[in-house]
């Protein structure tokens, strides 16, 4: 009997053809937690993740915590005013340390008291100076990448991971007059969803589901023949939309003079590999940062809000409102689309169907998660 071939090779298989004939990838790459096993390892523990953005920990001891590949990680902003990132696990009996979002003055392990200064250095120990191996100062919590990009947190479980800014330099070019710097997060949520991670990575990749599965909210806005899906880069894929004016917090702001010809109402579908995934107009933007929880459901941190044009118009309030509102309005419809998805991957008789045109940043994602995985690769 023939053994059938590994996930890893199912993949590179599904990659080695031209993009004219490419399939969407096999089912087995989304139901397999040995696949997943490897997606952790060559994956989200090789590349630059993010943690929000840079505005959401403004002030000293304000911090996040996160998952990335199994591994608890803290992000915070020290005493100085620095974003750095270190492991979230005492170093005496391996307790994870904070949890959630909040601010802090010191780090405190919940089971021993061990005491962590904002930088990782081990303040204070209760009851171990009878220990003649104890030194304070030869202990602190392990440090981990951590950069600003474009107001966006970036971590890396890598020491060796490539330079974030040479990487996502091509970004810039493409979108740098918009200065995503100076967008303001209004607000943060988080969900899980019964899918794979992929199946919502890929649904925000292609718009061409835009009039059907957003019939209710931003299909009117799209016309699929004045989309663009051009080739992407190693790090990352991106399409753009020309909108109409039937949502103007998509367009540029009246005031403002900078922004010319389509710069005005140009929405950039930008997703940063493996798993950032950015809407970004000229009026707002709104994002996506996934993690795999299992092979069939995602955790993910949806967040979003305003360009100062917008934010310092006198009805930014209600202008905030009204397009949060839409973008719950959107994740509804989505979650339905990417829920029925993996119901479908998960049936007999289903098998993976031709791409369009307009899902070539489908076909890129694939060949970016085989230039990661290796094609003999085993968990």
């Amino acid at each position: 009997m023939t053994k059938a071939p590994s996930p890893a090779a199912e993949l590179h298989a599904n990659t080695s053809v031209p993009f004219s004939q490419a399939h969407a990838m096999p089912k087995s790459l989304y139901t397999s937690p040995e696949f997943l096993a490897l997606e952790q390892k060559h994956v989200f523990g090789h590349d630059w993740l993010c943690a929000g953005r840079a505005d959401a920990l403004p002030n000293p001891g304000d911090y996040l915590t996160m998952q990335i590949a199994g591994e608890p990680v803290i992000v915070l902003r020290d005493r100085e005013g620095s974003l750095r990132a270190m492991s979230n696990v005492c170093r005496h009996r391996m307790s994870t340390l904070l949890q959630g979002r909040g601010n802090t003055r010191s780090i405190v392990c919940p089971y021993h008291a061990w005491t962590y200064n904002l930088d990782g250095s081990l303040r204070g120990a209760p009851a171990m100076a009878a220990n003649e191996s104890f030194c304070k100062d030869k202990i602190a919590l392990p440090t981990i990448r951590c950069e600003v990009w474009q107001g966006w947190i970036m971590v890396s479980l890598n020491p060796d991971a490539p330079d974030l800014q040479e990487t996502l330099k091509e970004v810039d070019a493409l979108v740098g007059y918009l200065d995503m710097s100076s967008y303001r997060e209004t607000f943060r949520e988080s969900f899980r969803w019964r899918t794979n991670w992929k199946v919502l990575a890929e649904n925000f990749m292609e718009s061409y589901h835009l009039p059907v599965c957003h019939s209710g909210t931003i299909g009117g806005s799209v016309d699929l023949m004045k989309m663009t899906c051009p080739e992407g880069s190693p790090a990352f894929n991106y399409h753009f939309i020309v909108k109409n004016d039937t949502i103007p917090l998509s367009l540029a702001h009246p005031s403002n003079t900078r922004l010319v010809g389509d710069q005005r109402r140009l929405t950039w579908l930008l997703s940063i590999y493996p798993s950032l995934m950015i809407t970004l107009t000229p009026g707002y933007f709104w994002y996506l940062c996934l993690t795999p929880d299992g092979p069939e459901h995602v955790n993910v941190l949806y967040g979003g809000g305003m360009s100062a044009d917008w934010l310092a118009d006198p009805q930014a309030e209600a202008h905030l409102k009204t397009v949060k509102a839409l973008l719950d309005d959107v994740n509804i419809e989505d979650k339905g689309c990417v829920e029925k998805v993996y119901a479908g991957i998960e049936a007999g008789l289903s098998a993976p169907g031709p791409l369009s045109h307009l899902e070539r940043p489908n076909f890129e994602f694939a060949q970016y998660l085989a230039s990661r995985i290796p094609e003999n690769a085993s968990a």
